[in-house]
């Protein structure tokens, strides 16, 4: 076997990266999507034994869902390209193009095998410029091609040293060869088929049997003439050796899969479910599909499913004629290479041999796939192609046609080089990669999807429908259209045409049929159309039990159906259901504990059950799975806030501190910082914490009415009131900031103008606010308008006639006019008892401060789904508006206190200073 020297290794990776450089500009497109961008296998936070658990999609092999493709190691090569360049396209894109150049230096060896070595630099210099190759190496999902192509090469290179001399046989190459076949296999599953080329190579290669000679051989064996060939007794044991070890990955891989295979429908492969004999004709008439896309790959298309190829439904379909003459091609090829003898023959069924293999996992021969065509699976089998090429073009050459035949070489070279160098530009991002099979083909309601894809996510929603109702009507009993139809309308507020095209969506699913499973006769992701449209119609709070019904009809059909058991546990949650939410969610963790959304979703429950233990516990647990989740991180510091202990200070410090650091723009984690701060009397690092997060999001209410509250609880009520302006400012409505203006102007600035205008806008957003009507009462005390100051107290009793203090200051009110009158005296003396006041107002600042760390910690009914999961947050009040809470007995009780105490203060500060 010759070796490949440096030039011809130079020259494939000049040539390679001459047609290949402009794939590093493009984005993830396509399946990458699902495979990097929605792979949660890729992330340094899950296990590693996931990705042996899992599919290439990181579904769980378990589940029916799952599309059965088991390839860790490639995968693992995606967590690899993640951990030094998370989603950087550009790293995963140069990865495989530095596999691609691998792959053809590799295969380069293997032509020398049977080719000389210009013909062998010829084959891979085709393979290394074939446009159908476009989809293997500049899709990143095709690095499973790649990965298992270079394992698959060297499993055979390895298995060509095993004949030793006298034709003994080499163990330790054959031992690397089994174990580079298990490597391909887990790369992808196509990589077992090397095991027939060894065979084939075992016995019409490295022993030089011809069909004749088997044929001959055996019949005199079988009638007793001769004895079986001590060569041939050596290749039966080591294929025997090889059909073993296949035969144990075979059983490894259907205990993989559970011996479940995938569920596809009729619109990824319309043959795999169509009658006899259009299942055979189309299948058939696939072969030369494939073929011809090998021979003239001018027009490639991203996907060839559903109406790409029409059924092949009579056998006076013209289109037989293709099948036939293929058929007869290839027949007449195989005949060639198995019976004569001589180089040319080898080298005719070793290429061979590489286009029929690897290509029968794909060929729907023994099993169904989810595709019509695929141009990546032709990766492989384009190296036979490529041979065969190699060979005639060194025939032509040697019959005086050298001239013609180099010029041809090199018009293929180049416009298959131009041709590839243009395709990438295609796959550059969805939109033009969909655009470009929609030109090749426009009777796939795919592609109609995908081109709506890719425009809604550019948020272009307008432009989306056109194209998903295009999709419909092409394949108008297409479920996934109606889908994309109906969540487009809800995405442009439209529900109605919304809800009817979920029902359209509906209406097209199989009807149950008792004893059989519905999830067999279906595609598992159009069940979400229940989902959606429960999800829809859940807005209408006089709908809540249709939606209910929905859940649980998705949940009858598939009892795993995990997502329905989150949205109905969401649901349960809105409808104040928290004990059946409790066994929705329970019952999802049973499907998937190791989800951190779930058990985050679960502690959300035992809020509403007024259960902070068990609450905090699944908070744990959420973070024990996913320490960086950010709403456990924060609603389960807010938790350990509200509940009063100092000892869990400390620790809800310190997620608020990890929660800043994956939300740093989120001016709520600052201020609840900043709050904790107020609860340890750090009133510095409160400041600071304050200031950020308004600094972050102006006009932020909270943050800046509890700034000016640190400030007046620090005796700096000066620095009070431009915080208080400017809080006013944003939200004019604030009543408590009016009033702890009116405090600051009246007994600060004595501006007793300024504080009645704050008192009387009180009153004017809300004239039955006993606090305000109150506290402007005090101010006609305090301008010596004892009978106005009178007339208001009574007008505020009559709004709260069982509160005692208001009583008592009508008292004190009216026995000093009867003083007044008695002495004839025109003015107040001044009086003391500001101490005790002073020691009140205190309290109060500090009930002031709970009584907003309170409302910002009771959690809100409201939800947010994500991707597929339920995620519940704590009101953080970022809005500052006031919202409905539900509250314990205890803190109705404080907060009824708490309100006393403010009225307390205003009242008995502003009256004893006028004493």
């Amino acid at each position: 076997m010759a070796g490949v020297n440096v030039k011809e290794i130079t020259l494939i990776v000049i040539v390679v990266v001459a047609c290949y450089w402009n794939s590093l500009s493009c984005g993830f497109v396509f399946d990458d999507v699902s495979a990097i961008l929605d792979n949660k296998d890729l992330h340094p936070s899950t296990p590693l034994v996931n990705l042996f658990q899992n599919d290439f999609w990181g579904t769980p092999m378990s589940e029916e869902r799952s599309h059965k493709s088991y390839r860790p190691l490639t995968v693992l090569t995606f967590r690899l390209n993640y951990l030094f360049s998370e989603l950087n396209a550009v790293f995963y894109h140069l990865l495989n193009l530095i596999l691609h150049s691998l792959v053809c230096v590799v295969f380069l060896k293997v032509c020398k095998l049977f080719l000389d070595s210009e013909s062998s630099l010829v084959a891979s210099l085709l393979f290394a410029v074939h446009p159908i190759h476009t989809e293997a190496v500049t899709g990143v999902v095709g690095r499973a091609e790649l990965l298992s192509s270079i394992f698959f090469l060297a499993a055979f290179l390895s298995y060509t040293k095993s004949k030793g001399p006298d034709n003994t046989i080499v163990w330790t190459p054959i031992a690397v060869a089994v174990f580079l076949v298990a490597v391909a296999t887990l790369c992808k599953e196509q990589g077992i088929t090397v095991v027939g080329i060894c065979c084939i190579y075992e016995v019409f290669i490295a022993q030089g049997y011809t069909l004749p000679v088997l044929w001959g051989t055996l019949m005199q064996i079988l009638r007793g003439k001769g004895s079986i060939p001590y060569s041939v007794l050596q290749s039966l044991l080591k294929l025997i050796v090889l059909m073993f070890s296949t035969l144990l990955l075979v059983v490894v891989r259907v205990q993989v899969i559970q011996s479940q295979l995938p569920v596809f429908t009729r619109f990824d492969n319309p043959a795999a479910v169509s009658p006899t004999p259009a299942r055979q004709l189309t299948f058939n008439y696939l072969l030369p599909i494939n073929a011809w896309l090998l021979l003239n790959p001018s027009e490639l298309c991203c996907d060839w499913t559903m109406g790409t190829i029409p059924l092949v439904e009579s056998l006076l379909d013209i289109r037989n004629l293709a099948t036939i003459v293929f058929f007869c091609f290839l027949g007449s090829l195989i005949v060639f290479s198995v019976r004569y003898p001589g180089d040319s023959s080898k080298a005719v069924l070793m290429a061979l041999c590489l286009i029929v293999l690897p290509f029968i996992p794909a060929s729907n021969l023994f099993f169904p796939v989810g595709f019509v065509v695929a141009e990546r699976v032709l990766y492989v089998p384009s190296m036979g192609f490529c041979i065969l090429v190699a060979h005639g073009w060194r025939k032509l050459s040697s019959k005086r046609l050298k001239k013609l035949s180099w010029i041809c070489l090199v018009v293929v070279l180049f416009t298959h080089g131009l041709k590839t160098l243009h395709r990438n530009w295609e796959w550059e991002s969805e939109y033009t990669l969909f655009m470009s099979a929609l030109k090749v083909n426009k009777n796939n309601a795919k592609l109609w999807n995908n081109v709506g894809h890719a425009l809604e996510n550019e948020k272009s929603y307008e432009r989306a429908l056109k194209f998903f109702l295009q999709a419909t009507h092409v394949q108008p009993d297409d479920i996934g259209a109606h889908m994309n139809v109906g969540r487009t309308y809800k995405n442009l507020d439209r529900a109605k045409e919304a809800e009817d095209s979920y029902m359209i969506a509906k209406s097209l699913m199989p009807q149950v049929i008792p004893g059989r499973k519905y999830a067999a006769r279906v595609a598992p992701n159009h069940l979400n159309v229940y989902i959606n449209l429960a999800n829809l119609i859940r807005a209408n709070e006089s709908r809540l039990e249709e939606a209910d019904q929905l859940y649980r009809q998705a949940i009858s059909m598939r009892p795993d159906f995990k997502q329905a058991y989150i949205s109905r546990g969401e649901l349960l949650l809105k409808m104040n259901k928290p004990l059946k939410a409790k066994e929705a969610y329970l019952r999802a963790l049973e499907l998937d504990e190791l989800n951190a959304d779930l058990w985050y979703n679960l502690a959300i429950v035992y809020i509403e059950l007024k259960d902070p233990t068990e609450a905090l516990k699944n908070f744990n647990r959420a973070l024990e799975l996913n320490p960086n989740h950010k709403l456990a991180l924060f609603n389960s510091a807010l938790l350990m806030q509200e509940s009063g202990d100092a000892r869990l200070r400390p620790e809800a410090k310190k997620r608020l501190l990890t929660y800043i650091e994956e939300e740093p723009q989120d001016a709520n984690g600052y201020f609840n910082l900043g709050m904790l701060a107020m609860d340890n009397k750090k009133d510095a690092e409160a400041e600071a914490w304050m200031k950020k997060a308004i600094k972050l999001q102006a006009g932020f209410r909270s943050a800046l009415f509890n700034l000016a509250l640190l400030y007046s609880q620090g005796g700096r009520e000066m620095l009070a009131l431009p915080v208080l302006e400017e809080l006013l400012h944003h939200h004019p409505d604030h009543i408590k900031g009016l009033i702890l203006k009116g405090d600051i102007l009246m007994n600060q600035k004595k501006d007793i103008n300024g504080a009645r205008k704050c008192f009387e806008k009180i009153l004017e957003l809300d004239p039955n606010n006993v606090q305000g009507k109150h506290n402007l009462c005090v101010v006609y005390f305090e301008e010596q308008d004892l009978l106005k100051a009178e007339k208001c107290l009574v007008e505020t009793l009559a709004l709260a006639p069982h509160e005692e203090y208001i009583q008592r200051h009508l008292s004190i009110v009216r026995s000093k006019i009867v003083t007044l009158n008695a002495s004839g005296q025109s003015s107040l003396p001044a009086g003391g008892g500001i101490t005790a006041v002073e020691e009140e107002k205190k309290t109060l600042f500090e009930n002031l401060k709970d009584r907003e760390t309170v409302q910002r910690a009771t959690p809100s009914t409201n939800s947010n789904l994500n991707k597929g999961q339920s995620k519940k947050q704590l009101d953080k009040n970022s809005s500052g508006k006031e919202t409905k809470k539900k509250s314990t007995k205890e803190i109705k009780d404080i907060e009824k206190k708490r309100v006393a105490a403010l009225k307390r203060l205003e009242e008995i500060e502003r009256i004893l200073n006028g004493e």
